[in-house]
């Protein structure tokens, strides 16, 4: 393998039915051993590597497998696990598990969004003592395995970079990238054991560089690259920076001695010309890693074949991994015939880089026409939407002044100071998902019957427990965008379309292929049911425009903000019918507010402006006396505070106890001045909080936030988590919230 040729540069790796999934947390759950886990990895990893070979790509990845994150092994490969996972005393597997999801005594690693994208990564803490070393295998091991099979892989990494600067200092003024000489000492060695294994190709990925970059950031990458190119005997190196342009650093990799550069070229620019580039091979990425849509065959190999004479050699690939997309579209049985025509999951995108490929080389042929003649044009239009959209005015999107609403809102509801809540969901046993599953297409009426049992017995259990405000618990809900998506004009759902969000944690993003309209009232009876349960007020809970867009496979012929906008009208006609079924309180959750952000500066105040026009557009509709909430998680908001402030929610509720309420100072610079709820239990672990613990969290809290403005509530919601950890955990936020009450008065 002396040259790349056609390739993808990752592949999703929970297996086609979640077999991962499945086998990781009957791992936790303890009734799988760790042989068993491993055994699962292995034929998974065996299964990609042959298929990916046998689809007849020049060049195949590894490494690509995971059992939890990619940022998390590259940690754990150079040493740099915090030592308060290792004092717990537990094997190789159950530390790097404790690091992931927490134990007793030990907090897991923080956990926030990767570049735009909706997977999350767990952040590695780093600190001066950080010394990096060869403390694992993992790469090595798994050449060998897929050697084994017949497959010779190229080895994917992490790039050293991009890696430091995806960490957080544990000391204060700290710049992780000072650590960067011994951490390309410890690429050095694994380099030089790759090679005596017999790879000729590494892939490292430095996607951190699509996005702006310091002079000081830029000179590390230059650094780095010039060392490790510079090493005698190593293998050949490929260098990736998917997710847009690489920019500045696209020059600096090019002078660079590696031997090979992948561009994104379906979120990034034209390559620009450098003579630099004359003995490496340029890898076009030209086939959509992130979304659902086949490729335009013939404006693809036109892109490729424009670049040729450009470099040394012209290769290609997909834009990014395809970790971000499904597995096999010929799994889904139930699309419509329409919609599915316009598909590729990630089998057919391999497909389609092969022919792009071939035809590169060869020149095209009739296989090649055929798939290139069923690309389709644009969906049919709905103009009444359309017509809806372009009438918008300005006092679409306002509402009365906050005062105004605050002081409604408040003679309304007669909340406390500190008014406990929770995000939405509760948890959702084996026997609601089994019932749902059965039911709904079966017998509506038991359907119904069911999920009625569930919301009374959570109405029950939160009034037990003593919150203020309580929710229905959504155990008729799948997921939170999905579920909407199934009662939207506009929208298709799958039946196999899982990717993976974080770890066990996946998803099936529905898809948006035409004009968004609302057919039908979609959470109102829901929502009423539950508030005649009780005199306390419940909060009706919706999925916010954008991340309905963050979260789906979003159509690809419109801008996004047309898309948005068709959204968050059906959004406000849901809120229009909820206040009129007597619901005083509305959550609109934004949680991938920061995740669609651009990653260039020169890109972000557009997007910033349509996407909070979005939310205003679905909200601004209320009567000052309804109280709209928003809640957001799992990203580093202080990109977007101005943002989050220009929604316009009446009280916002935020992820905070992961890292210790440093959101609270960005909120304060800011001069925040609405109602605020940063968590106080961290709901991505198992463990439960002690009243102390949330205690601490909220004292430290109300020094940043007066109490009338300050809401107490968990991180996110409570869906994956079991009733062992979250009836304790919610008991322990109350007893927390009234001993602080007290302090206060």
């Amino acid at each position: 393998m002396t040259t790349i040729g056609s390739t993808v540069l990752g592949y999703p790796r929970i297996g086609p039915k979640r077999e991962l999934k499945r086998a990781v947390e009957q791992y936790w759950a303890g009734r799988i051993d760790e042989a068993a886990l491993q055994e699962t990895a292995r034929q998974l990893r065996a299964q990609t590597w042959t298929e990916l070979r046998d689809s007849g790509l020049d060049s195949v990845p590894g490494n690509t497998f995971s059992f939890y994150d990619q940022v998390l092994d590259t940690a754990a490969l150079f040493g740099a696990i915090p030592q308060r996972f290792h004092d717990l005393g537990l094997s190789p597997v159950d530390t790097y598990f404790a690091a992931a999801r927490g134990r007793d005594g030990a907090v897991a690693l923080e956990l926030t969004k990767w570049f735009d994208t909706n997977y999350h990564y767990l952040v590695p803490e780093l600190g001066p003592d950080t010394a990096f070393a060869l403390a694992g295998d993992k790469p090595i091991a798994e050449f060998r395995e897929a050697r084994e099979l017949g497959v010779t892989t190229r080895p994917v990494l992490l790039g050293p970079v991009t890696f430091l600067l995806l960490a957080k200092s544990v000391v204060p003024g700290f710049d992780p990238l000072a650590l960067l000489p011994g951490l390309l000492d410890a690429y050095t060695e694994l380099l030089a054991r790759l090679r005596a294994e017999g790879a000729e190709w590494v892939q490292l990925d430095e996607p951190a560089f699509a996005a702006d970059r310091s002079p000081a950031e830029l000179d590390a990458l230059r650094s780095a690259y010039r060392t490790l190119g510079g090493l005698p005997g190593r293998p050949r190196l490929l260098v990736t920076g998917y997710y847009g342009s690489l920019g500045p650093a696209f020059e600096i990799l090019a002078h660079s001695p590696v031997e090979a550069l992948a561009v994104d070229l379906v979120a990034g620019g034209d390559v620009p010309t450098l003579p630099a580039l004359r003995d490496k091979t340029l890898v076009a990425g030209v086939v959509d890693g992130r979304n659902v849509w086949r490729t335009d065959l013939r404006a693809a190999l036109a892109k490729v074949a424009s670049l040729l004479g450009s470099a040394g050699t012209v290769a290609v690939s997909t834009s990014s991994t395809l970790l971000h997309v499904p597995y096999d579209l010929d799994a889904e049985t139930g699309l419509d015939q329409d919609v599915r025509d316009r598909l590729a999951f990630a089998r057919q995108k391999v497909r389609e880089v092969v022919l792009l490929g071939k035809a590169l080389r060869d020149g095209v042929d009739g296989e090649w026409a055929d798939e290139a003649a069923r690309f389709l044009p644009s969906p049919r239009q709905d103009d009444e939407v359309r017509t809806r959209v372009a009438t918008l005015r300005p006092e679409h999107h306002t509402r009365v002044a906050y005062e105004e609403r605050a002081g409604a809102q408040q003679e309304l509801l007669g909340l406390p100071r500190l008014a406990t809540t929770t995000i939405g969901s509760f948890p959702q046993t084996a026997e609601i998902r089994k019932a749902r599953k059965e039911l709904r297409g079966t017998d509506p009426a038991a359907y119904e019957q069911r999920m009625r049992e569930e919301i009374a017995r959570v109405i029950d259990l939160q009034e037990d427990i003593g919150l203020d405000v309580l929710v229905h618990g959504e155990p008729e809900r799948n997921d939170m965008v999905q579920y909407f998506a199934e009662h939207l004009d506009g929208f298709a759902s799958t039946e196999h379309g899982w990717v993976q969000s974080y770890g066990s944690r996946c998803v099936r993003p529905p898809i948006i292929h035409g004009d968004v309209s609302r057919p039908a009232p979609i959470t109102v009876g829901w929502s009423s049911y539950a508030q005649s349960l009780t005199s306390k007020p419940v909060k009706g809970m919706l999925t916010g425009p954008i991340t309905i867009l963050a979260w789906s496979f979003v159509r690809d012929d419109q801008p996004l903000a047309d898309t948005a906008f068709q959204v968050g009208l059906a959004l406000r006609d849901e809120i229009h019918d909820l206040e009129a079924a007597g619901i005083r309180i509305v959550q609109v959750d934004e949680p991938a507010l920061r995740e669609l952000l651009p990653l260039r500066e020169a890109d972000q105040q557009s997007y910033l402006d349509w996407s909070v026009a979005a939310f205003r557009l679905a909200t601004s509709g209320a009567s000052p006396a309804t109280q709209i909430h928003t809640h957001l998680c799992y990203s580093e908001f202080g990109e977007v505070i101005g943002a989050i402030d220009g929604l316009d929610a009446d009280v916002t509720t935020i992820e905070a106890a992961r890292s210790k309420m440093e959101v609270l100072a960005d909120l304060q610079e800011a001069g925040f001045s609405r109602g605020v709820g940063p968590g106080v239990y961290d709901i991505h672990s198992p463990r439960v909080p002690s009243v102390d613990e949330a205690a601490g969290l909220l004292a430290e809290a109300v020094r940043a936030v007066p109490g009338e403005r300050l809401w107490v509530n968990p991180d996110c919601g409570l869906k994956t988590r079991g009733y062992a950890e979250v009836e304790p955990a919610l008991r322990n936020l109350v007893a927390a919230t009234r001993r602080i009450r007290e302090q206060l008065t």
